[in-house]
């Protein structure tokens, strides 16, 4: 907003930011941070250093200034006078009295001319003056910040060795738990459920009865057959006393048995179907959710719930074919194809809320035989006993595969450093002059590497100061014990 004072224009609210829209992007923009920076009185004063349809050079300049502010760390009175001073045109000589004391003297866009003692000092290069004046005093600041802080030591260079010691190695698999059994009850006869005798939850034993489906047509159908087959019996021995008399051939009494064998066949099946309408547990199990209730019409395509065997638990987790053939070579030659046995190793299943499984794994696995063609992995099972019924079908861990390594080549983590995608460590010879060298990490434990190749217990390679050793460079060093250097791994980061 802009108010009238004689013949002079002061800013005494920020610019509006409807006001901004014609300006040029470059404009607007600096206008915005403008307002956000410095307040409403600074803004508006840094404003009229933008007028509406000025040379490019005022955006410019006020965008220089706002980024040397943040720099600086100016406060808005100090960039109010930075940026108002230069583009003052000594106008306010003509109207001195309205002027208060100390106030900028800004340039009047009615009055586009020079006054009778204009004050011809160019804008940038003021900016420029400004600049360098207020940056000195931070400039001395920061000298004396720096005289005032005492130079730190260089870090002296620590040298060991690489160590021969047994370690495990631990190796991570998500996996998925399933029961050893997990079936879908389901009906072998259609019609409606008379009795629901369990519970969802419940645990059941094997053969007693979950469902019973209303037996009543299937017993009609029983009787009948059982009469067809009590008929036929009578015409055969009927047949049968003719042919002792032999009023009959053989070939009838054949006959007769075979319409006796059939009906009684007819009279079995109606006897099954009568057995079907009781669904009975098949095996010791937990039975899952109740999916149809009393009284609802099931067909024999119907689910009613699911029995599960929960006293072994089959784990499932996915290996990589690298170490798939690394387990298989450890175990040397086996005859049981189907199965693995990880030597030196034991299995240990985690939960999802972090905590072990107090039963033990074993070391055998059991290999699927097909290969995901897609991942390349290979699926194992390893079976965890479950006395306590705590795993369940369907849920998830972690397994985990703990291998001992003996006689393992082993250093710090943090006396290695790398380039691209190779591992290096700075070896010293006996000359006392370092080189860098290539080494192949095996397996990588908590601070420590465990080396493949690369590496031998007599070398000696740098372990402090790494960042500070040059190729070729003879080194002054403190030597320290392996077993020290691997147990002091939390106290020191370079």
């Amino acid at each position: 907003m802009v108010r009238q004072v004689g013949q002079q224009h002061r800013v005494s609210r920020p610019v509006p930011e409807e006001n901004l829209i014609e300006l040029p992007a470059a404009r607007r923009c600096a206008a915005k941070e403008a307002v956000e920076y410095l307040g409403s009185l600074a803004a508006g004063r840094v404003a009229k250093v933008m007028p509406g349809r000025g040379p490019p050079a005022a955006e410019y300049r006020v965008f220089v200034v706002l980024q040397s502010a943040r720099v600086m760390r100016w406060t808005p009175e100090e960039l109010v006078r930075l940026t108002t001073r230069p583009v003052c045109r000594g106008y306010a000589a003509v109207n001195r009295q309205r002027v208060r004391p100390g106030e900028p003297q800004c340039y009047n866009p009615k009055y586009n001319q020079r006054a009778k003692n204009p004050m011809k000092v160019p804008a940038i290069p003021a900016v420029a003056i400004g600049l360098i004046a207020l940056s000195l005093p931070a400039c001395e600041r920061m000298h004396a910040s720096e005289k005032e802080q005492p130079h730190e030591e260089q870090n002296r260079i620590v040298a060991t060795s690489p160590e021969l010691k047994d370690v495990t190695i631990t190796q991570s698999y998500v996996c998925q738990i399933r029961s050893q059994k997990h079936i879908e009850v389901c009906p072998l006869q259609e019609g409606y459920l008379e009795t629901i005798d369990i519970k969802e939850g419940q645990s059941v034993k094997k053969g007693q009865e979950l469902f019973k489906i209303l037996p009543v047509l299937y017993k009609a159908k029983l009787e009948a057959e059982q009469a067809k087959a009590d008929v036929a019996r009578i015409k055969y021995e009927q047949s049968l006393s003719l042919f002792n008399q032999k009023l009959v051939s053989s070939v009838d009494v054949a006959l007769a048995r075979a319409e006796m064998n059939e009906a009684q066949a007819r009279a079995n099946q109606a006897k099954a179907e009568v057995g079907f309408t009781v669904i009975e547990a098949k095996f010791d199990g937990i039975v899952d959710r109740l999916l149809k209730q009393e009284g609802s019409f099931v067909d024999k395509k119907d689910v009613l719930t699911t029995l599960s065997d929960n006293s072994v638990m089959w784990v499932y987790f996915n290996v990589p074919e690298l170490r798939y053939l690394e387990y298989r070579a450890r175990e040397g030659k086996s005859h049981n194809v189907s199965q693995l046995k990880l030597v030196d190793s034991r299995i240990d299943l985690i939960l999802a809320d972090g905590s072990k499984f107090d039963q033990p794994g074993g070391n055998t696995v059991t290999i699927e035989g097909d290969v995901n063609f897609e991942t390349g992995n290979f699926k194992l099972r390893a079976d965890f006993p479950n006395p306590d019924r705590l795993l369940r079908h369907g849920q998830t861990g972690t397994v985990l595969i703990h291998r001992a390594v003996h006689n393992a080549v082993v250093i710090p983590q943090r006396a290695t450093f790398e380039i691209l995608d190779k591992r290096y460590v700075w070896v010293i010879g006996e000359d006392h002059v370092a080189h860098q060298r290539p080494i192949t990490i095996q397996h990588e434990l908590e601070d420590v590497f465990v080396i493949q190749s690369g590496l031998d217990v007599k070398d000696k390679i740098v372990l402090e100061g790494v960042q500070q050793v040059h190729d070729g460079e003879k080194l002054e060093y403190e030597f320290r014990k392996p077993e020290e250097a691997l147990t002091h791994q939390k106290y020191h980061a370079e």
